[in-house]
């Protein structure tokens, strides 16, 4: 059976939950090979996990170098280790960093990219939804190893044991590689919610929560459901909260389990990075709101006295 690589991300010595997934939707193409880049020990501390989760080898390029550049160390790294492994695919997640390295890897590859799918299939093919989410196609890279970029949440992460071999991958970067250096870091400060590309449940607040004071409705009920919290483009150029909570097109595309949208009207712009939510619920006053099109469950009405009882009535049945 052929090698899948899947490009690994973790933090603090443990596997994201897109690392994960995708471990487990290379399994569809064929069998899971783990690609781990970062200062030495890392694949080491990752090993068990990457094992309990199906890698069957795990590729080790281990150098403290690598973290003082930007993408193309890795693209660099990930394409020499695609020309030694021949494998059937390679697998990213869908970040921003993550597509770029998945490009570069694919240029030097002479390879397709097949950015933010959200299902793979066993031929190969990859499916996508397109032109602001209003069409969805299937496609299919057709020269060289394709390259795929996958939404968060598309597959639930399943386990499934294999030896993940360790495989150590000499790590000797070019000077094109190294023409950018990062001379400074700023940790960005993180709350107890899940972040959005991550989190499998997310309430959404658009311009119908009225200002930034009134947004904390939509925090409440996240809490109470322990989801991510995320805002409508209308939300964030009002300044009611930071940008990068956007959900949309211009945004963060996201794909959880559930979605709630609280005075959202569902403008093409924020449909496009949320409609592939497995169950999209919403609360709007206004029974015409384009949002309604898309929901699984819909609410006319005021999310100011709507929203506190679904919060209430959440924490209730939890407690």
């Amino acid at each position: 059976m052929a090698e899948v690589l899947v490009l690994i991300d973790s933090a603090d010595g443990r596997l994201k939950k897109s690392a994960l997934e995708l471990l487990t939707a290379a399994r569809t193409l064929g069998e899971p090979a783990a690609v781990v880049i970062g200062a030495a020990g890392t694949a080491a501390a990752l090993r068990d996990q990457l094992a309990e989760y199906g890698a069957a080898k795990v590729y080790a390029a281990e150098s403290d170098e690598v973290a003082d550049y930007l993408v193309a160390p890795k693209a660099e790294i990930l394409a020499t280790v695609a020309k030694q492994a021949s494998p059937a695919a390679i697998l990213v997640a869908s970040t921003p960093e993550n597509k770029e390295i998945a490009a570069r890897a694919a240029f030097k590859l002479d390879s397709g990219f097949i950015a933010d799918a959200v299902e793979v299939n066993p031929d190969g093919s990859a499916k996508q939804s397109i032109f602001g989410g209003a069409v969805t196609v299937s496609s299919r890279v057709t020269t060289g190893i394709p390259v795929i970029s996958l939404r968060a949440n598309s597959v639930a992460p399943q386990a499934a044991p294999a030896a993940a071999e360790q495989v150590s991958v000499e790590v000797a970067l070019s000077e094109g590689a190294k023409a950018a250096k990062i001379v400074d870091r700023v940790a960005e400060a993180k709350g107890s919610r899940p972040s959005l590309q991550d989190a499998s449940v997310i309430v959404s607040g658009g311009r119908g929560v009225g200002s930034a004071d009134n947004f904390s409705v939509v925090e409440n009920v996240a809490d109470s459901l322990g989801a991510a919290v995320g805002a409508s483009r209308a939300a964030t150029d009002a300044g009611w909260v930071p940008h990068q909570m956007q959900v949309g097109q211009t945004g963060v595309t996201v794909s959880p389990q559930l979605y709630v949208a609280l005075g959202i009207s569902g403008a093409i712009q924020h449909r496009a990075g949320m409609q592939t939510s497995k169950t999209i619920v919403a609360v709007n006053k206004d029974p015409e709101a384009p949002i309604f099109e898309l929901a699984d469950f819909g609410v006319v009405g005021d999310l100011f006295a709507v929203a506190p009882q679904l919060a209430e009535e959440v924490s209730k049945r939890k407690g």
